[in-house]
């Protein structure tokens, strides 16, 4: 089985990530970057490759002080509910009947083999979209191409158009693939709420002979 490890070396020899990474670097150093750099890649350690059972990809990281923590979609406990993430919230208590906890750290759901990966990893504060073009969209198209190719069968969570171009990286004789809007206020009527994702996700690992989630999380 391989593991994230091998995926890092193997990107680390790349000339892409070179110069992604001098670039990352120099951006925490002159400026104010999130997530913080301790947990730059936290989605990865949270979720160790022989565990992974479900991948939901993100875009950008939260660009607030405090709510980055390198799970898409996930803030740290005492923050805000972001908009997209109380459209999740709604989702889970109509699909399942979970009552969601006041906090939205997500961390417990990709310690269960959920990888919650931010298409581009970082963000300067207050800017949306200022890291993208630089390298890390190669990097995560690789990791998706890698969980692809080496996890075993898996359910991919494809949100709104964007992550939907992700298809091409995945083999959908190996993988279950799930499509429906972002919840984003702008998209979550228009096909994300009613769209059941998360019972959705235990009938794909059931058929796949996975274990299933358990979506409840603590307060």
């Amino acid at each position: 089985m391989k593991s994230w490890e091998v995926f890092f070396q193997e990107e680390q020899a790349a000339p892409y990530y070179e110069e992604l990474m001098t670039f990352v670097e120099d951006a925490y150093a002159h400026t104010t970057v999130y997530p913080p750099r301790e947990q730059l890649f936290s989605c990865f350690a949270l979720c160790p490759l022989d565990r992974l059972r479900v991948v939901i990809l993100g875009q950008d990281p939260y660009i607030h002080a405090h709510q980055a923590h390198g799970l898409c979609f996930s803030v740290n406990r005492g923050e805000k509910l972001p908009p997209s993430l109380r459209n999740i919230y709604k989702e889970l208590s109509s699909d399942l009947g979970i009552e969601a906890p006041a906090h939205g750290c997500l961390a417990e759901w990709a310690a269960q083999g959920i990888l919650m990966m931010n298409a581009v990893m970082t963000v300067e504060a207050g800017k949306s979209g200022s890291h993208r073009g630089r390298g890390w969209e190669t990097f995560t198209d690789h990791a998706i191409r890698f969980v692809s190719d080496y996890a075993a069968p898996s359910v991919f969570v494809l949100w709104g158009k964007w992550a939907q171009k992700k298809q091409t990286l995945i083999d959908p004789d190996r993988h279950r693939i799930l499509l429906a809007a972002h919840p984003s206020p702008l998209s979550a009527h228009n096909g994300f709420f009613g769209s059941r994702p998360f019972s959705s996700v235990n009938a794909a690992l059931h058929e796949l002979g996975r274990e299933e989630i358990d979506w409840r999380l603590s307060a």
